[in-house]
């Protein structure tokens, strides 16, 4: 919900704003390549201001996966603003990526210039689920 907040407040003050789960954002990258739009799509994914990746880090990356989320990062960096929202702490993301100094050189863009904000607790499903 706070990504949510904070996408919505982002649109609020004019910038533009992408909100889309992991799997969703990885299938369209993975097809993109079937149809030789595999770079246009990158830049789709490059063009917002702030890109909210949400439900990141659920299962392992793929090779190819880790590879366009790396080109996202380092591309993003310094340059446009990233959320993403993961069930998982940040401490856990490295062994779901295939190649090390990949997850090393990724993660120390994002540890850089980061906030990392963690919650714990019931998830709102629940708190607002019936009784």
């Amino acid at each position: 919900m706070l990504a949510r907040h904070l996408a919505f407040a982002a649109l609020k003050a004019g910038h533009s704003v992408l909100f889309i789960r992991a799997d969703k954002m990885f299938d369209t990258l993975k097809l993109s390549i079937l149809d030789g739009g595999h770079d246009r799509t990158l830049r789709y994914y490059l063009k917002y201001d702030l890109l909210v990746v949400d439900d990141f880090a659920i299962r392992p990356l793929s090779r190819d996966e880790a590879n366009d989320l790396y080109e996202l990062i380092i591309e993003r960096y310094e340059k446009k603003s990233s959320i993403s929202t993961s069930a998982r702490a940040p401490e856990e993301w490295q062994g779901l990526f295939p190649n090390p100094i990949l997850y090393n050189s990724a993660l120390d863009r994002l540890a850089h210039s980061s906030y990392q904000i963690l919650t714990d607790g019931l998830s709102i499903r629940k708190q607002n689920s019936p009784k």
